[in-house]
């Protein structure tokens, strides 16, 4: 049986990931710090994917097993040195940390294993394998780099799929909505997955994704957390909430519209469908959660303040998304850590240090000020 190593054993590494190789008739060896996690996987072997919906479907997920990174290396580097594909998600700040091991598994491999090695991280970020490349590569010598042309493939991807925080007591079982999409970038010919789409240029795809799905869902979850709503679902159900975030996907659409001469109609549909999918009542999905680490989602490359600077770029409107980063740099919810950090660089260096440093924004540009006087309007 083929083998597919995947760093990253939470919900949506077991929900999304994991669950395709499975059902494509690969073993799956799961690779994570969380012992529990780990040792159910070797225990049990299998586990349920259940899809939010009225009738509650499910599927089983078999050929399963797992690895903790600290303390079983060699197992790891071994399991790499066997796979067809390596595959991680992980959180793209974990890339780095994880990136030393892989290096390990990989050089092992191309001395001891002439079949192709496919490596693709399924982060929410744009080119976050070409990412993860440079980490590694950071971890071989100057033969090992050479000996893996013909046998190492890095290869780009974007992802969609909503996995809420779940309520399983323990279980390995997973909660996922019904929709997802994996899309990568190629032009080689590579061993089928169930669910992946091959294009030969991502970027059309990412951008869609990250600047209507990420920056739709972020919009709701910063919103609504000023607004009191515990869900995405209550949120949305909030008029004017939803009617910001379809302004706000209006402005991030005629971007991708001008950049990428998407058409205008299928675009709409394609706003509408996400919305319809963050209405899901059955995900119970915490805005909280949604919001979570807002250091990283304010980052020049990310999904509020990079559509804006292109936006504005384009000569086009940004001024909603120019709220919702207002409504971001106010998330003080204190069980997150970067939330926490966000609001101590505030308090401590002022708001234009933070949009300088964190969003990295000149203080001269439009959206700048636009940000400020939002912000101070909240």
């Amino acid at each position: 049986m083929k083998l597919a190593v995947h760093f990253g054993a939470g919900n949506i590494g077991r929900g999304f990931i994991g669950a395709l190789f499975s059902q494509s008739g690969y073993h799956v060896t799961f690779v994570d710090i969380a012992d529990q996690i780990i040792n159910q996987l070797n225990e049990e072997k299998q586990y349920q994917v259940k899809l939010a919906t009225d009738q509650q479907e499910s599927m089983m997920v078999e050929n399963v097993s797992g690895l903790n990174n600290l303390t079983q290396e060699e197992e790891v580097v071994d399991a790499i040195s066997k796979a067809t594909y390596l595959t991680t998600a992980i959180g793209p700040n974990i890339l780095p940390h994880i990136a030393p091991l892989m290096a390990k598994g990989i050089a092992k491999r191309v001395k001891s294993n002439n079949e192709k090695l496919y490596v693709i991280a399924c982060e929410n970020q744009i080119s976050a394998t070409d990412l993860l490349k440079g980490y590694i590569f950071d971890h071989l010598d100057e033969e090992t780099k050479e000996n893996l042309a013909g046998k190492v493939y890095f290869f780009n991807s974007a992802v969609d799929r909503i996995v809420p925080i779940q309520n399983n007591q323990g279980s390995l079982d997973v909660l996922v909505e019904t929709y997802y999409e994996w899309v990568v970038e190629t032009s080689e010919s590579i061993p089928p997955v169930e669910g992946m789409k091959i294009v030969a240029d991502l970027a059309p795809f990412i951008e869609r994704k990250l600047f209507t799905v990420n920056t739709g869902h972020a919009t709701i979850a910063y919103l609504g957390y000023l607004g009191n709503k515990e869900t995405i679902d209550q949120a949305l159900a909030d008029e004017d909430i939803l009617n910001q975030v379809r302004a706000t996907l209006g402005e991030t659409g005629a971007y991708l519209i001008k950049q990428y001469g998407l058409n205008p109609n299928e675009h709409q549909q394609y706003i509408d469908k996400i919305i319809h999918r963050f209405k899901n009542a059955h995900l119970n999905d915490a805005v909280t959660r949604v919001a979570r680490g807002p250091l990283r989602k304010l980052g020049p490359n990310d999904r509020l303040v990079k559509p804006a600077v292109e936006a504005a770029k384009a000569g086009l409107s940004f001024k909603n998304l120019a709220t919702v980063i207002a409504s971001a740099l106010h998330f003080d919810y204190k069980e997150d850590q970067e939330a926490v950090k966000l609001q101590a660089m505030i308090q401590d260096k002022g708001l234009p240090t933070v949009l300088n440093e964190v969003c990295g924004l000149d203080e001269n540009s439009e959206i700048f000020i636009e940000i400020i006087n939002q912000y101070n309007l909240m």
